[in-house]
């Protein structure tokens, strides 16, 4: 067993969630011993009690408590496996990969991270994309479990600073893909509803999910945060249902879902924000279509451009659409090809 510890918090480290810093220092240690040393004050920051998703500053000085020696019983009993079958899924997702950078094509349904009762992800799974490096690449983004598409991981502690600072700085540029309720009016537009998180009616606070506030009124409530949203309609299809391209210039919990519903279009599948058991007959509501069209959340994360942060070249990503948003697409007739890979370009 190591002795408490108290490391200062550099840089490079700042803003990231305190579970993901502790994995990456120490990555023999399970997200469930993390979480469970928050709950009883072993793990503090500055002195004070912390949540597992709290996020770091700089100059922040972390108390770590005693911990299991990489390979002994103890760390051996907690750490987690990758089977043959989750690698393989891992290395075929994959779309690109260099000595500092791998990108990889999320499926739909796998988390980003770990967190309560969520013990296989892709932070955890990322074990299987060392490539021969000694350390596993790391998240700088996330994507909500039901939305599929382009996730990026960097492959050393530098590149990570470096990659989250562009994500900040919003010198990224993210498109998602989606099939939403009816055909949004204006076809192009802005959605600038603020998010509030609104506690769930579980016992442990269980389906909590993100409120829009008017924008006038997103100052004088406590706890909301302005979102904007870019959308722009690609095709419809009767009045019914269409396809939309989305931005989202600020990156909040739920947004796209959010906002999509609360302008009275929600994305087809979407059980949390659209009631996808109400069936969408063409007048912009309800996230279901029926027929043989699957249930499943029809959001993808189409593509993300960013500037390399090491060869300096701009990148594109680009992700197919999941399998079940792929029939969706070939029964309505929608091809990728028919449409701009950006279709807010010519608007700038």
């Amino acid at each position: 067993m190591s002795r408490v510890q108290q490391i200062e918090i550099g840089q490079e480290d700042a803003g990231q969630r305190l579970d993901r810093w502790f994995r990456n220092r120490f990555p023999h240690v399970a997200q469930g011993r993390i979480e469970k040393m928050c709950r009883k004050g072993e793990l503090r920051v500055d002195g004070a009690r912390v949540k597992a998703s709290t996020r770091i500053e700089a100059g922040q000085v972390v108390r770590v408590p005693p911990l299991p020696d990489p390979g002994t019983e103890a760390d051996r009993t907690e750490r987690p496996t990758v089977s043959e079958a989750d690698a393989k899924m891992m290395r075929d997702a994959v779309i690109y990969k260099d000595d500092h950078i791998i990108a990889i094509d999320k499926p739909a349904g796998l988390p980003s991270q770990g967190g309560s009762k969520q013990t296989r992800h892709v932070d955890g799974l990322a074990e299987a994309l060392k490539f021969g490096l000694e350390e596993k690449p790391r998240l700088v983004h996330r994507l909500d479990k039901d939305t599929s598409g382009v996730l990026l991981l960097a492959r050393t502690r530098n590149v990570a600073a470096a990659l989250q600072e562009a994500f900040r700085a919003r010198d990224t540029r993210k498109i998602y893909w989606a099939a939403v309720a009816g055909v949004p009016q204006p076809q192009m537009g802005t959605i600038r509803f603020g998010l509030v998180k609104a506690s769930g009616h579980g016992a442990g606070g269980e389906g909590e999910k993100m409120r829009c506030i008017h924008p006038r009124e997103v100052e004088t409530t406590p706890g909301a945060k302005r979102a904007t949203t870019d959308y722009a309609v690609l095709s419809g299809l009767g009045g019914r249902v269409s396809w939309v391209a989305l931005v989202p210039v600020t990156g909040r919990t739920h947004q796209l879902r959010a906002h999509m519903a609360e302008i009275g279009h929600p994305i087809i599948g979407d059980g949390k924000y659209g009631g996808s058991g109400q069936e969408n007959l063409g007048d912009g509501w309800g996230a279901g279509l029926g027929g043989a069209l699957s249930r499943k959340l029809h959001l993808h994360a189409r593509s993300l451009s960013l500037t390399h942060p090491v060869t300096g070249k701009r990148l594109t990503l680009t992700a197919p659409l999941p399998e079940h948003m792929a029939r969706t697409w070939e029964m309505l007739d929608w091809r990728a090809a028919d449409v701009p890979s950006d279709p807010f370009e010519e608007v700038e």
